[in-house]
C-alpha cells in the first residue's frame, strides 16, 4: 500500500483528500502546517507528496525546494493561485504537477495514479538495468559532464549532480539525439506524455533547472541551446 504525505492547512481540505485517498487505497498521513515536513519526509517512505503552496511556518515553494535535492519522489502541488508565474515557480523548484482549488476530487486520485505508476515504471525500468547491465554502463560525456544512461547518474566534474526521473529523462533524451532541434511541443509529449495535465511551458522551466546544473554560465548555455522559434538543441 503506497503512503502518502498530505501537507495542507485547510482542515476540510485535507480531509477530503484523506478520505478519497483512502477509499483508493492508499495509507494517507495529514500534515497542517509547513514545519518540519523535510524531517518527516527523511523518516517515512512516502510515495508521494500533495503539497499546498501558503502555508502556516514554511511555504510549500520553500518545502519544495529543501526535499527535491535529496528526495526523488512525485510532488502534486495543490493552490488556490492561478497566475501562470505560480505555476512556473513551482514547477522550476521540482514540483511534478499541479492542481488548482478548487478541484474535483477524482481528478485529483487520476493525478496521484499517473504519476505513481508513472514513477514505478521508470524506477523498475532503472532497476532492471542495472542489474542487467552492470559491465555495460552507457556513458555520454559532453566537455565535463558524464551522463550515465544506465545509473541514472550525472557528473560534473566528477561530481555527481542529482537529477529528478523527469529532469534526467529530458537530459538523457537530448543527449542521445545530439545536434538535433526538437520543439517544446514534441518535448512535453515525448517526456510527459498526451496524458498528462500541463503544456509546453513545463519544458522550458525543465530545461532552465538542467542548464542551472550542468551549463558554467546558465545565462549563456553552450550545451542545451535555445534554437529561438523552433526549440531546443543539445550541442555536442
Amino acid at each position: 500500500m503506497a503512503k502518502i504525505l498530505i501537507v495542507e492547512d485547510d482542515e476540510e481540505i485535507a480531509l477530503l483528500e484523506r478520505d478519497y485517498l483512502e477509499v483508493s487505497g492508499y495509507e494517507v498521513v495529514v500534515k497542517n502546517d509547513g514545519n518540519g515536513v523535510k524531517e518527516l519526509v527523511e523518516n517515512n517512505d512516502f510515495a508521494l507528496i500533495i503539497l499546498d503552496l501558503m502555508l502556516p511556518g514554511k511555504s510549500g515553494y520553500d518545502i519544495c525546494r529543501e526535499i527535491r535535492g535529496e528526495i526523488d519522489i512525485p510532488i502534486l502541488m495543490v493552490t488556490a493561485k492561478t497566475e501562470t508565474i505560480d505555476k512556473i515557480r513551482g514547477l522550476g523548484l521540482g514540483a511534478d504537477d499541479y492542481i488548482e482549488k478548487p478541484f474535483d476530487p477524482a481528478e485529483l486520485i487520476a493525478r496521484v495514479q499517473a504519476h505513481l505508476k508513472r514513477f514505478e515504471r521508470l524506477t523498475h525500468i532503472n532497476y532492471e538495468r542495472g542489474e542487467e547491465d552492470k559491465c555495460e554502463e552507457g556513458i555520454i560525456t559532453i566537455n565535463d559532464i558524464r551522463i550515465m544512461t544506465r545509473s541514472w547518474k550525472v557528473y560534473k566534474d566528477g561530481v555527481e549532480i542529482k537529477f529528478p526521473h523527469r529532469e534526467f529523462e529530458l537530459l538523457k533524451f537530448l543527449a542521445v539525439n545530439p545536434n538535433m532541434v526538437f520543439s517544446k511541443e514534441y518535448l512535453f509529449e515525448k517526456i510527459w506524455g498526451y496524458d498528462y495535465v500541463g503544456d509546453s511551458a513545463t519544458v522550458t522551466v525543465h530545461i532552465n533547472r538542467i542548464r542551472e546544473k550542468i551549463e558554467d554560465d546558465p545565462k549563456k548555455p553552450q550545451i542545451i541551446e535555445t534554437v529561438w522559434g523552433a526549440g531546443y538543441r543539445l550541442n555536442m
